[in-house]
């Protein structure tokens, strides 16, 4: 290989962690504050967003309960909780140690600092109702990283990993947010005026998690509408947090591999490119009525690209 398994390893997971650590922060600060503003169990407001990170049973066995400080404590800085926005730093920082020589000095400045900043934040975060500051903090230190990645990292192998990790990530992230919100009675059914507005309400949350509710207000003229938000995350193709633009993305970058190492790998390819046929052709009732695929095909088919990946670049040397 032209760029070692190794360090082709640490790109693909830098760009998986440092993604995660923003999708956490959105995702949290939308949540805590919707929490404190509305009525009902914090285990029923919360549980979207657990099963997004592993479940609450491990939250329960650190804490003994769920409520808004524990859950706030075990997403944001609690390294224990290999999901957390901490330990999503962290583990992107261990990565990128090891590419000190292939990524430029502000790429490595940049996840360091975040780290330094933010890995090492307590409940005192909670205490001084500085949470929202703490996730606005780690979504701009993605961001920011991913800028300066976007600036001066050459487009070559390296890149190519990085975004690979970055876009796989984004993918499996609002697919699984889409999974959890999306339960049995969401779509369709008679709701009396309260109940509509919770429902409305926690799909706002829905958009202001993936930052798309300007772009879904602009592009969608019919309101606040499960379906359509659904279709907007999951299939618009101009949108850069959608599954179908993460996947076209995803793929982009795999084909820049392959052109290093031409028919090497047809497997990776062949998976990508069923992927992306999937979401091209797909109407949104395929995906949430029919089920031609549903959000678990999807889902599979997302990890199985990534499970390609890291048989075919990764498991040699």
């Amino acid at each position: 290989m032209l760029l070692l398994s190794r360090l082709a390893e640490n790109l693909f997971w830098m760009g998986r962690y440092m993604e995660r650590a923003e999708n956490t922060a959105r995702l949290l600060s939308v949540n805590y504050y919707a929490t404190l503003e509305s009525a009902g169990s914090a285990r029923e407001h919360w549980r979207p967003l657990l099963d997004l990170t592993g479940g609450e049973e491990a939250l329960r066995a650190r804490y003994g309960r769920v409520d808004t400080r524990s859950v706030g404590s075990w997403l944001a800085f609690d390294r224990e909780n290999p999901s957390s926005i901490a330990s999503s730093l962290a583990y992107a920082r261990s990565n990128a140690r090891g590419l000190r020589d292939r990524i430029p000095s502000e790429m490595w400045e940049a996840v360091n600092r975040a780290y330094l900043n933010l890995c090492f934040e307590t409940g005192d975060v909670l205490d001084r109702d500085g949470l929202f500051e703490f996730c606005v903090a780690a979504r701009d230190a993605s961001q920011f990283f991913f800028g300066i990645a976007f600036a001066t990292l050459p487009r070559d192998e390296s890149w190519s990993f990085m975004r690979a990790g970055q876009m796989l990530e984004r993918a499996d992230n609002t697919l699984r947010v889409l999974q959890g919100r999306l339960t049995p009675g969401v779509l369709g059914g008679a709701l009396d005026p309260a109940a509509a507005m919770q429902l409305e309400q926690r799909w706002v949350q829905v958009l202001k998690g993936a930052s798309a509710y300007e772009a879904y207000r602009k592009r969608v003229h019919a309101g606040i509408d499960p379906r359509l938000i659904a279709g907007f995350l999951l299939l618009d193709e101009y949108f850069p947090r959608s599954v179908r633009y993460s996947a076209q993305n995803l793929h982009d970058a795999l084909e820049q591999i392959d052109r290093c190492h031409p028919g090497e790998h047809p497997g990776v390819m062949r998976l990508s490119r069923w992927l992306v046929a999937r979401l091209e052709f797909a109407q949104v009732d395929d995906i949430l009525l029919r089920r031609q695929p549903g959000l678990p095909d999807l889902l599979v088919d997302v990890n199985g690209v990534g499970a390609a990946i890291t048989a075919a670049y990764f498991e040699q040397e």
